[in-house]
């Protein structure tokens, strides 16, 4: 497909006048330059762009469901519906989140995606997101900041348990959070990196355990500012180790519920765009009307675009998907569309190791695309070469 009279996004971080040929589900060349012409076969379809933005598909590495499915109902058609619903509006590869719940049953779900993962390999062209991993959210967190998990659940990190996961998942499992004040979490992240990326989620360390932590190899912070002790001048804590550790990758959530703009807007200065990835951390209520509904197997009221638990009020998840997200920030918090772009591209490829195939508009990569109008609103989704929306 010859996809022309588009504004394409460069590994530059810029929007240039283009076409962009995709084949075999492939981007097979990328064009910049105004009155760009290609040579199109009768057979080969052509896309009128209309002057839209042209960007690689988003990557949400944190979220746990919409359209009423959550990852870890463990079932097929959950996992499916998402993953259709999601390459629908413009999240064309996903790493859903787990929840802090029973360790067999933890494997069950894990081994639920990895049956997934199989069978979606083996189709030639696909309407869903492509599963690229799971982000395991629990259970080696803080009871202190457990936020909407359940406590009931939680143990200190193991290396055992960790392998456990990670053979039911056939290696799907691409970040394990911990909470480095709970257990030998020095020991644990020495023993498993390299293996999986470590982070620390749902933690009440401090600046020095959690500096600590990053220094033996931990390298991504789960939902920044959320799940964690307040950053001050006095007590850096987490954010503070984040920010001297430049190693590392942080999520953030920007649906104007969890985090003040200002505090965005401070964080990409303090941080730096390459470190930034924006995350949805939607739950099943995303795409759905208001009302009850669950989460890890605890009640969440949803009102608008805001989920607090029944039981004491607290934030649980969002119900806004990645692509309002990018909206937000542009619109409301005064991060560029560009940079915006990027942390829900190319930087959550690369914390996830699979950017070379996906995360931006490059000759080899897959066909993912995105189309948005001026107005930032969808017109078209291109997966593995395909017009899906």
């Amino acid at each position: 497909m010859i996809i022309k009279n588009v504004k394409v996004y460069t590994p530059q971080k810029n929007f240039v006048p283009g076409v962009v040929v995709t084949r075999d589900g492939r981007i097979h060349d990328v064009l910049l330059g105004e009155d760009i012409s290609v040579n199109a076969s009768e057979e080969e379809p052509v896309l009128d762009g209309e002057g839209s933005f042209c960007f690689p598909g988003m990557i949400d590495l944190h979220f746990h469901g919409c359209k009423g499915y959550d990852f870890c109902d463990g079932t097929k058609e959950a996992v499916e519906e998402i993953a259709k619903y999601e390459a629908s509006i413009g999240v064309t590869a996903i790493a859903p989140a787990t929840m802090t719940l029973p360790v067999d049953e933890l494997c069950d779900i894990l081994a639920n995606g990895a049956a997934y993962r199989a069978e979606q390999q083996n189709k030639s062209v696909k309407k869903e997101a492509d599963l690229v991993g799971v982000n395991m959210e629990g259970p080696f967190i803080s009871e202190a900041k457990k936020g909407a998990q359940d406590a009931r659940n939680i143990i200190p990190c193991d290396t055992a348990v960790y392998r456990k996961f990670q053979e039911a998942a056939d290696g799907l499992v691409k970040f394990i959070g911990i909470a480095p004040e709970e257990g030998d979490a020095v020991s644990f992240i020495e023993d498993v990196k390299g293996e999986v990326s470590v982070s620390l989620a749902h933690t009440n360390a401090d600046y020095e355990t959690a500096k600590k932590a990053f220094d033996a190899g931990a390298d991504h912070a789960v939902h920044l500012y959320n799940a964690m002790p307040a950053f001050t001048h006095r007590e850096p804590g987490v954010v503070g180790a984040v920010a001297d550790s430049e190693h590392v990758m942080a999520e953030i959530i920007c649906d104007g519920v969890h985090i003040h703009p200002a505090t965005v807007r401070t964080t990409f200065k303090m941080m730096g765009e390459d470190r930034m990835i924006l995350i949805s951390d939607s739950m099943r209520a995303a795409g759905m009307p208001d009302g009850q509904y669950t989460l890890g197997g605890q009640d969440v009221n949803v009102k608008g675009n805001k989920a607090t638990m029944v039981l004491d009020g607290a934030l649980a998840g969002s119900v806004t998907t990645l692509p309002d997200c990018v909206r937000t920030v542009v619109k409301e918090m005064g991060i560029s569309l560009e940079t915006a772009i990027a942390c829900a591209t190319i930087n959550p490829a690369r914390s996830l190791g699979i950017d070379a195939l996906y995360g931006s508009v490059e000759q080899g990569k897959k066909a993912d695309l995105v189309l948005w109008d001026e107005k930032l609103q969808l017109v078209h989704v291109m997966k593995d070469g395909e017009v899906i929306s």
